[in-house]
């Protein structure tokens, strides 16, 4: 008896990898998310035993993306993830804030499921676009028996959502994962598996019931620490009614002592408060340091530790309705 067809969804969000440029030669001076996502996927060779479904969630640049798109993509994944016929699902996204977005899925959602990630550098005119490789490779993954989690697939590598980071603005290999590394590379269209899949722990938040209304999330801000460091700089973002503050620290977590005590009284008065690093790779490793008060964001970029104390932050107040 032949086995059942199952389903390989690709939501399209814009981004680059549906840009459009004037010239093939135009690698730079495009316009993100033009192309539709039925037309990226158009070419795309399924693995076998899949079909392939599309939607169109958004179209914008990923450098405006925000909370009601992720909302949106949060509640479509987790519909299709919930059709047993469903696969994976594939998120086609900008890259500015590909990490963000990978990070939000992967702790309100944890599912069990592929999840996969992918973007391009290039637009989709260009002469040399990298889309449809990447999309290609976001397909070798998300068919890849015991894949799970989300994940980001760019120039053949492929990067757990806990660890992704963009760490170059025009390269074809634009992310890295810092320490810990890619968990696998798509060589050839064969998966070459690094490190096992991370293991998640429960979804954080009913994504139906995610806030409707922008002004609803929580409002969370960072604050760079560094030469010349002011204390008003934190001390702002308290006053602007920031529920949460992610201070960008140097090396091991350290912070200017002009923004040390304005910290401590955002936390007295219920701010939550995470120390990242500035540093592209590393973690923040606790001492005897006069700032170990202030709670560590370990290994998060500052950028995934503000997603985290927004992701707190929906969990203390409870459920918002739709």
């Amino acid at each position: 008896m032949q086995s059942a067809v199952r389903s390989l969804v690709v939501l399209g969000t814009g981004g680059t990898i549906a840009g459009s440029a004037t010239s093939a030669d135009d690698n730079v001076s495009y316009r993100s998310a033009m192309l539709p996502v039925a037309a990226l996927i158009a070419t795309l060779e399924v693995p076998a035993g899949l079909r392939v479904e599309s939607e169109q969630v958004s179209q914008i640049d990923s450098k405006d993306m925000d909370f009601a798109t992720w909302r949106c993509l949060a509640v479509r994944v987790a519909g299709h993830l919930a059709r047993p016929e469903v696969a994976a699902v594939i998120v086609t996204h900008g890259t500015d804030t590909l990490e963000e977005t990978a990070y939000f899925l992967q702790r309100v959602l944890a599912p069990a499921k592929p999840v996969v990630l992918t973007a391009a550098m290039r637009p989709a005119t260009s002469r040399l676009a990298d889309g449809p490789r990447n999309l290609a490779d976001a397909a070798v993954v998300a068919a890849t028996p015991g894949a799970r989690g989300v994940v980001g697939v760019v120039a053949g590598k492929v990067h757990s959502a806990l660890d992704v980071r963009k760490v170059h603005p025009y390269r074809l290999d634009a992310f890295g994962s810092g320490d810990a590394g890619p968990l696998a590379l798509v060589q050839e269209g064969q998966l070459r598996q690094l490190r096992p899949w991370p293991d998640s722990p429960a979804a954080a938040l009913d994504v139906n019931r995610l806030p409707s209304e922008a002004s609803m999330w929580p409002p969370v801000g960072i604050a760079s620490s560094g030469a010349g460091a002011d204390a008003r700089t934190v001390r702002a973002l308290v006053d602007a009614g920031c529920a949460g503050i992610v201070v960008a620290a140097t090396g091991n977590g350290s912070v200017h002592c002009a923004l040390e005590a304005p910290l401590r009284e955002a936390m007295a008065r219920g701010c939550l408060v995470l120390r990242s690093t500035r540093c592209l790779d590393g973690a923040v490793i606790d001492a005897s340091a006069s700032t170990d008060d202030i709670p560590s964001a370990g290994a998060l970029t500052p950028q995934q530790a503000r997603v985290e104390l927004i992701v707190r932050l929906l969990e203390r107040v409870g459920e918002q309705p739709a």
